[in-house]
C-alpha cells in the first residue's frame, strides 16, 4: 500500500499547482496605534489598566525596547512606516489636514505594493492619513480593500472637550470625518457615540479580511484611530479600568489585538503569520488624563526627545521568533518594509529607501541594528542625530510640555515654545536626556555633526536652508487635476 502511494505521488507531482509544491509565504499583520506611549502597555509598566493580550504577545514573541518612529507626528510617521523612507524624503511632513492638497505620490512604493508582486492579498482598515483625495487613498497605493477614515479623528467641527468651536477657529471649518469603503464615502463620524464604535468596527473588518483570505498569503494593515483624542470606548469597555476613559480605550485596543490573535489560532495560521503591534508616536501629554505615558522618557508627541519618538514594539511569529525575546538594539519603523521584504522574498523598491533589514533582530534578538545612524526630523528640520547610544541634539525651536499644567477630560492644556540648545546625550546612561556631556566627548560631537551635514545634503534642512538632493515631491491634487 505504501509503495502504491509513493507511485501515485510521483505520477501526480508534475501536475501539482505551485501552491501545493511551494512553501506558503508568511502572512503579515501590522497593528498601528495612534498616540499610544511607550508606557501604555503592561510589559512597559502601564498602571491602572491591563493589556494582557499584548503582554502575552511579548511572552510568545519579542519586545523591542529601543524602537523609534520616523517622525513624531501622524502623517509623517505613517509615511515612514509604509515607504521605508524618512517622510521628508518623499515630500510628507507633519500632519496633513482636510484642507491640504497633497498626499503620497503615485511613484512611491508602499509595503502592499511590494508584497502584491509576491501574490499577496492586501487590506487596510482604519486611519490612513497619507492624503484624503482619491488619488492618494489606499486602493491607489497597493491595497485591495480599505475601510476607515482618511485622517485623524480630531479633525472635525467639534472642539476639544466637546461643544461647537468658535467661528474662525480651524476646527470650525473642518468637515465631519468620512468613513470610506474602497474609494467611496459610506458614512460619517458625527458624534462621540460614533467615535466610541470605531475600534470595534475596525476590528470586525480586520477579522473579516483575515477569514476571507486565510487560504492565500495576506498583508493586513490595521491602523487604529485611538488613543488619539477625542477618546471613547464602546459600552463593553466603558468604566472597566481604574484610569478612566483612557484606560478603557487601551483595554479595548488590547481586546482588539487579542481578537486578531484568536482568529489566527482558530484558522491555524499562528505559525504562518508575523504580527506586529506598535504606535505612530508618543503620547499627546497636554491632554492630561486623556493622554498616555511616555514611560519616563523626556517630552512627548511632536518633539525629537525620546518621549516623542520611542514607542512600544511587540512582534510575534510562532516558530520563527524565539518566545520571550527582548531586543535592545536601535531600530525603527523605517526598517519594517525591508525586513518584511526579506521575510517574504519580495523585491525592494527601485527608488532609494532609508530602512535597513533587521531580520536578525526579529529571529535572534541580536545582530546589527541601525549601526550607522538615525536622523530625528521635525517637519523638514533636522533636529537631532543618533548613532548607537549617542544622540546629538541640534539647536532648534520646539514645543515643550514640561512645567505646563495639563488639561483634563478632553480639554487640552497649554504647551510652550522653547529653544533647544546643542547637547550630547548618552542614552545608555541617561535615557531621560537630562545630562549634556558634549564637553566630555568632543570627538563624538564632531562625528555626529558630520552625519548631520550628510543628512542635510541628502534630505535637506529648513534650519540651514539646504534643499537636499535626495528629496522627492509629494503627490499634488492640483497636478493630478
Amino acid at each position: 500500500m505504501k509503495r502504491l502511494s509513493a507511485w501515485l505521488f510521483l505520477l501526480l507531482f508534475p501536475f501539482m499547482s505551485d501552491a501545493e509544491t511551494k512553501p506558503r509565504l508568511p502572512n503579515v499583520i501590522i497593528i498601528f496605534m495612534d498616540d499610544m506611549g511607550y508606557g501604555d502597555v503592561g510589559v512597559n509598566g502601564a498602571l491602572q489598566f491591563n493589556t494582557p493580550r499584548i503582554d502575552r504577545m511579548a511572552a510568545e514573541g519579542i519586545r523591542f525596547s529601543n524602537f523609534v518612529v520616523a517622525q513624531a507626528v501622524c502623517s509623517a510617521s505613517r509615511t515612514g512606516l509604509l515607504t521605508g523612507c524618512y517622510p521628508n524624503r518623499v515630500g510628507i511632513s507633519g500632519a496633513l489636514r482636510p484642507t491640504d492638497s497633497i498626499g503620497i505620490a503615485a511613484s512611491e512604493s508602499l509595503i502592499p505594493e511590494v508584497l502584491k508582486e509576491r501574490g499577496y492579498k492586501t487590506g487596510m482598515v482604519g486611519k490612513w492619513h497619507l492624503g484624503h483625495h482619491r488619488p492618494f487613498l489606499p486602493l491607489q497605493h497597493g491595497f485591495d480593500e480599505y475601510y476607515g477614515i482618511p485622517y485623524s479623528n480630531d479633525m472635525w467641527p467639534i472642539g476639544y472637550g466637546g461643544g461647537t468651536p468658535k467661528a474662525g477657529e480651524p476646527k470650525s471649518k473642518m468637515p465631519f470625518p468620512p468613513i470610506i469603503e474602497g474609494n467611496e464615502k459610506v458614512a460619517e463620524v458625527l458624534s462621540m457615540n460614533d467615535q466610541a464604535l470605531l475600534t470595534k468596527k475596525y476590528t470586525d473588518r480586520a477579522e473579516s479580511f483575515i477569514r476571507r483570505h486565510a487560504r492565500s498569503p495576506f498583508f493586513l494593515y490595521l491602523a487604529h484611530s485611538m488613543p488619539h483624542v477625542p477618546i471613547a470606548a464602546s459600552e463593553a469597555f466603558s468604566g472597566k479600568s481604574k484610569q478612566g476613559v483612557y484606560g478603557d480605550v487601551l483595554m479595548e485596543l488590547d481586546w482588539s489585538v487579542g481578537r486578531i490573535l484568536d482568529v489566527l489560532k482558530e484558522l491555524k495560521l499562528d505559525e504562518e503569520t508575523l504580527v506586529i503591534v506598535t504606535s505612530d508616536n508618543g503620547p499627546w501629554m497636554n491632554f492630561g488624563n486623556h493622554a498616555g505615558s511616555s514611560g519616563g522618557f523626556r517630552e512627548a508627541k511632536g518633539t525629537v526627545f525620546e518621549g516623542g519618538h520611542r514607542v512600544p514594539m511587540i512582534a510575534r511569529w510562532k516558530g520563527r521568533i524565539p518566545a520571550g525575546s527582548i531586543c535592545n538594539e536601535l531600530s525603527s519603523t523605517l526598517d519594517l518594509l525591508p525586513t518584511i521584504a526579506a521575510f517574504t522574498g519580495a523585491r525592494l523598491p527601485e527608488q532609494q529607501i532609508d530602512g535597513v533589514n533587521i531580520e536578525a533582530l526579529f529571529t535572534r534578538a541580536s545582530g546589527e541594528g541601525r549601526k550607522e545612524f538615525f536622523y530625528y526630523y521635525g517637519r523638514n528640520e533636522l533636529r537631532a542625530v543618533r548613532k548607537a547610544d549617542w544622540k546629538l541634539m541640534l539647536p532648534h525651536r520646539s514645543q515643550s510640555y514640561e512645567e505646563m499644567k495639563p488639561g483634563r477630560d478632553g480639554f487640552s492644556g497649554p504647551t510652550k515654545q522653547v529653544n533647544v540648545p546643542l547637547a550630547l546625550y548618552d542614552l545608555r546612561r541617561d535615557p531621560g536626556e537630562r545630562y549634556d556631556v558634549k564637553d566630555h566627548y568632543p570627538e563624538i560631537v564632531k562625528e555626529l555633526q558630520e552625519l548631520a551635514l550628510k543628512a542635510r545634503r541628502d534630505l535637506g534642512d529648513d534650519l540651514t536652508e539646504e534643499k537636499g538632493t535626495g528629496r522627492r515631491p509629494a503627490g499634488s491634487i492640483r497636478k493630478v487635476i
